[in-house]
């Protein structure tokens, strides 16, 4: 049993609160805290447990979080704040001794760009601190990468090609809205692709490249390459892969709201002056779409989200292998009041916390989730709300 500190009250931050709290006999004690801690008192209302508080915090400042942390004395901090805030928050923990666990890796405010660098330069510091800091434990990047060691640990003697597909087959009903943090989430699909070929990163258009995919339980959609960071560490961890993508589905409204918002300026992540401020269009627009927080109620439908590898079994045959999971927006608001794009990422963001706190995930330094046994975590998955499915030697479409 441990105290854990989950810092960051939006979504996923619920959906992690939520099932730390399930998970009683692992997380003795949470404290939830963010910026704004009304959220984290609502949060916790509906959680109703004593060894359940609130704080608040501003994760820009490294020494409010070294405050915070000398103050409660955490075991693990688990990161679900702004991308931004990653290095300030390693930082504390280097100052106080805390281990840490993140979903998303570190980007800067001031330019959409997406590698674990400023991460890994962390690596000696984290390792002689006797610390461990777990990277990227959300689905996407997280589960995907869990999913390829356990690929490459029961099946394959080589991974040769990697395609991570991600679809949400849900409607929430509103004209435009995304489902995490619009900012971040504009962000990354206003940017370039990019993918892995044969030891080169191939650099494409903003969703340059797309084809129809078929998801189960959902049929087929169009699916657009992107650039995501799991790509870089599944790539290094394991040098077989000669091609590895990701895809991810967008529909036709959507698609031209996301036109109409970069043509008319409101992307952008430069500052522009407004009425004698500095505003950032791209943060003004943030403030006035839907909280994503806010969509699960009406939302229905399912995500599907997986993993399509091909080459090589143990005996050196071909083989194709589709490991996936299927999640309900319905069910996600019925155990957590949030959408299942929530759920997703704050479900194993908790698993992973859960495979540290209990010895399984334990190894000083900076480590991405598929330098660890996936075993454990993969047995957690169902357990936690989260079951996955393998289809084996059928067409990837790829």
């Amino acid at each position: 049993m441990a105290k854990v500190i989950i810092i960051g009250a939006g979504g996923v931050g619920t959906v992690v609160a939520c099932k730390c709290a399930e998970n009683h006999d692992v997380f003795s004690e949470v404290v939830l805290a963010s910026r704004t801690k009304s959220k984290c008192d609502a949060i916790a209302a509906r959680i109703n447990k004593p060894w359940f508080t609130t704080d608040s915090v501003d994760a820009d400042d490294v020494d409010q979080l070294v405050e915070l942390f000398n103050r409660h004395k955490p075991q693990l901090v688990i990161n679900v704040a702004l991308p931004y805030q990653d290095l300030t928050i390693m930082e504390a923990c280097l100052k106080t001794g805390v281990n840490y666990l993140d979903t998303a890796n570190y980007e800067p405010k001031d330019v959409a760009h997406f590698e674990y660098s400023w991460q890994w330069a962390y690596r000696e510091r984290f390792e002689k601190a006797g610390l461990t800091a777990i990277l990227g434990c959300g689905f996407d990047p997280g589960v995907s990468g869990v999913f390829t060691a356990y690929a490459a640990k029961h099946y394959f003697s080589d991974m040769e090609t990697l395609d991570i597909v991600d679809c949400n087959g849900g409607d929430h009903g509103k004209a435009f809205a995304t489902n995490f943090n619009p900012e971040i989430n504009i962000r990354e699909i206003t940017q370039n692709g990019r993918y892995y070929k044969e030891g080169n990163w191939i650099t494409t258009g903003p969703l340059e490249i797309h084809r129809t995919l078929t998801y189960p339980n959902i049929g087929p959609r169009e699916s657009y390459l992107l650039y995501h960071e799991e790509l870089e560490s599944l790539v290094l961890n394991f040098p077989s892969i000669k091609r590895a993508r990701f895809w991810m589905t967008f529909g036709q409204e959507y698609l031209t709201h996301l036109r109409v918002i970069q043509n008319i300026g409101m992307a952008r992540i430069d500052e522009v002056d407004f009425n004698g401020q500095k505003i950032v269009p791209l943060q003004f627009l943030k403030a006035v779409l839907p909280n994503p927080g806010d969509l699960g109620e009406n939302y229905v439908g399912e995500t599907s989200i997986g993993c399509r590898i091909a080459g090589k079994d143990k005996e050196g045959n071909p083989l194709t292998y589709y490991i996936y999971n299927n999640c309900s927006h319905q069910e996600a608001y019925r155990q957590t009041g949030t959408q299942a794009v929530s759920f997703t990422t704050g479900v194993p963001a908790m698993i992973g916390a859960m495979m540290f706190l209990t010895g399984k995930w334990v190894k000083p330094g900076v480590h991405n989730v598929e330098e660890f046994d996936p075993d454990p975590f993969m047995e957690q998955l169902p357990v936690q709300g989260l079951p996955w499915h393998e289809v084996i030697n059928a067409d990837l479409e790829m």
